[in-house]
């Protein structure tokens, strides 16, 4: 909980573990720019491994992470395809435009996936003067639409269409697809060319992300990260709770699907037509629409319940390991009579 509140804007809330802080204050470090410092060289080795590809890159944020794939991954004035509501889209402030000078070609990811006719019609339209896709962008769980990890035949479908196109994954909550389905994350991850998660979110760490992918193109990274002013000295400090992240906090994530599937049930009975379907929100996300969402949230926050919103109408309630069984109930009810 926030200083005495439900905190459910978002799982980016919460705060590292005891255990996390230990690791912290003992952590072995030296000068990453040198590429000298044991523990963030040990996180980029983890989850290299954990991710199927054969390098890594501790970065501060997961909008560097993916700021940095679209400038190693295209050129300058380059089409990328991705859906139209995905983070790299729409929350990064028009960082794609200002630091890689891409341009996107938006398709409808509703459910959360891609179609693989509208990804092959973006490259057969290349020959009647359209601009040339030159990467495909996938956010995996696709938060706006709810959590909703990808399947491994939609992933490859997307794949083929794509026809050599390097592919970016986005995959900030990727352990959540992880534990909601039982497929491993470098079974998600082998069609892609590069993929980043976030440390930060449901897994606890208190700040940074990783972007993996091939040696030479994490080269090229480490190039960008310094250029984008991303550059860490003693990050195994931070990069230590990184490392802890991944050891124990990834299959305890089943709580909050488990926490989220309550709170879905709730909003579903309380507001109907609000298009949440709990069998559609396997990890998570509880997002669903609201009249006066503003209203709404200053009526939660009166009952002790922080909630937030990803667009116009819409509101999003988060777990994470902050959020345990008495905070969830407190929530429950809040739900329960609210307008």
């Amino acid at each position: 909980m926030s200083s005495g509140f439900v905190d459910l804007r978002s799982d980016t809330v919460t705060q590292p573990t005891a255990e996390m802080r230990r690791a912290m204050a003992d952590a072995e470090v030296g000068d990453d720019q040198y590429g000298e410092d044991p523990t963030v060289n040990a996180l980029e080795e983890a989850y290299a491994a954990r991710v199927g590809k054969p390098a890594a890159l501790f970065v501060p944020s997961g909008v560097m992470a993916n700021q940095i794939a679209l400038r190693v991954l295209c050129r300058p004035g380059a089409l990328v395809i991705a859906g139209r509501r995905q983070h790299v889209v729409i929350y990064e402030h028009g960082a794609a435009a200002r630091n890689a000078g891409i341009q996107f070609f938006e398709l409808d990811d509703d459910d959360g996936t891609l179609d693989p006719e509208a990804i092959t019609w973006a490259r057969a339209a290349v020959e009647h003067h359209y601009p040339t896709p030159e990467l495909l962008c996938l956010e995996h769980t696709h938060m706006p639409a709810g959590g909703i990890p990808w399947t491994l035949p939609a992933l490859e479908a997307v794949a083929w269409a794509a026809h050599g196109l390097p592919i970016h994954m986005d995959g900030a909550r990727l352990f959540n697809a992880e534990v909601a389905t039982g497929t491993s994350v470098s079974a998600f991850t082998a069609p892609v060319t590069t993929v980043m998660s976030c440390l930060s979110k449901g897994l606890c760490a208190p700040v940074g992300s990783i972007l993996a992918g091939p040696s030479d193109v994490m080269a090229e990274a480490r190039l960008e990260r310094h250029r984008l002013g991303g550059a860490m000295r003693q990050a195994g400090v931070i990069a230590a709770a990184g490392l802890l992240a991944l050891r124990t906090m990834v299959d305890r994530l089943a709580d909050d699907h488990a926490r989220a599937q309550r709170l879905a049930h709730a909003v579903a009975e309380r507001w109907p037509a609000a298009g949440c379907d709990p069998a559609r929100l396997p990890t998570n996300m509880v997002i669903f629409r609201h009249l006066d969402p503003d209203a709404l949230l200053a009526q939660l926050r009166s009952e002790g319940v922080l909630a937030g919103t990803i667009a116009p109408g819409v509101v999003r309630l988060v777990t994470h390991h902050d959020v345990d069984d008495p905070a969830l109930e407190r929530a429950l009810t809040a739900i329960s009579t609210a307008h």
